[in-house]
C-alpha cells in the first residue's frame, strides 16, 4: 500500500480519538513533557499547516510551523487541517516535489515519501498521546497493531529517528529510547523507540 494511503489511515484512527476531546479535557496533562492537551493539539494542527505549506513548495521558514489555536473545537481543527494536508501531499506527488522541513536535521529537502512517513509517525504517536491523556490509550494501539502494514510503517520510520544525544532529550521532540523487551506489539515498540513510556498515566 502506498505510504500516502497509510497516512490517510493514520489520520482517520487519530481523528477517532480526537473526536472525543471536549473543551473540558483541554487542561489535561499529556505524555509530552509539560504540555497540556490544548498545547498538544495546537502543536499538531500547526504541524499539519507546516507540512502542507512545505508540500506546496514553501522553503524552510519556521514561522509556517508555529502552533495554531484550536479554540473549543480541537476535533474540527484537526480534521480540517489534516484533510488539507492530504490534498497538499497529493499535489506534491503530482509535481514530484521534495519538501523543506526546517524542524528536522538540516531542513532537507526531503523526499516526499520520507516526509509522509514522518507525519504518519507524528499522527499516530500524538493520537496515542491524546488517548493517554484521556485515559484510553489501548484502543488506538490495538487498531494499529491489527493492521500489519500500518504497524510496520510506524516501526520502520520510528527506527529512522536518530538516537544520539544531539537529537534526544527533554527539550527535543523525542526522549531517549527506552528498552523494548517489555513492549507488547509493534505500537508499543514504536513508542519505546521514540522515548514514550507505554505505561504512562496522567
Amino acid at each position: 500500500m502506498e505510504l500516502t494511503a497509510l497516512y490517510a489511515r493514520s489520520v482517520e484512527l487519530a481523528a477517532e480519538v480526537v473526536d472525543t476531546v471536549t473543551p473540558e479535557h483541554l487542561e489535561l496533562a499529556t505524555p509530552c513533557g509539560d504540555w497540556n492537551l490544548r498545547r498538544l493539539m495546537e502543536h499538531v494542527v500547526g504541524q499539519h499547516q507546516g507540512f502542507a505549506a512545505a508540500a506546496r513548495g514553501a522553503g524552510p521558514d519556521l514561522a509556517l510551523w508555529a502552533d495554531a489555536p484550536v479554540g473549543d473545537d480541537p476535533a474540527g481543527a484537526f480534521r480540517r487541517t489534516a484533510e488539507d494536508l492530504k490534498a497538499a501531499f497529493a499535489e506534491a506527488a503530482a509535481a514530484d516535489r521534495k519538501l523543506w522541513l526546517p524542524e528536522i536535521r538540516d531542513g532537507g529537502p526531503f523526499p516526499l515519501e520520507l516526509a509522509v512517513g514522518f507525519q504518519l509517525v507524528d499522527t499516530l504517536v500524538h493520537g496515542w498521546d491524546v488517548a493517554a491523556a484521556l485515559g484510553t490509550p489501548s484502543g488506538l494501539a490495538a487498531a494499529v497493531d491489527a493492521d500489519p502494514v500500518l504497524a510496520g510503517a510506524l516501526v520502520s520510520v520510528s527506527e529512522l529517528v536518530p538516537a544520539g544525544p544531539e537529537s534526544r532529550g527533554p527539550d527535543r521532540a523525542f526522549r531517549e529510547r527506552l528498552r523494548q523487551d517489555g513492549a507488547h506489539g509493534p505500537f508499543e515498540r514504536a513508542l519505546a523507540l521514540l522515548g514514550r513510556d507505554p505505561a504512562w498515566t496522567p
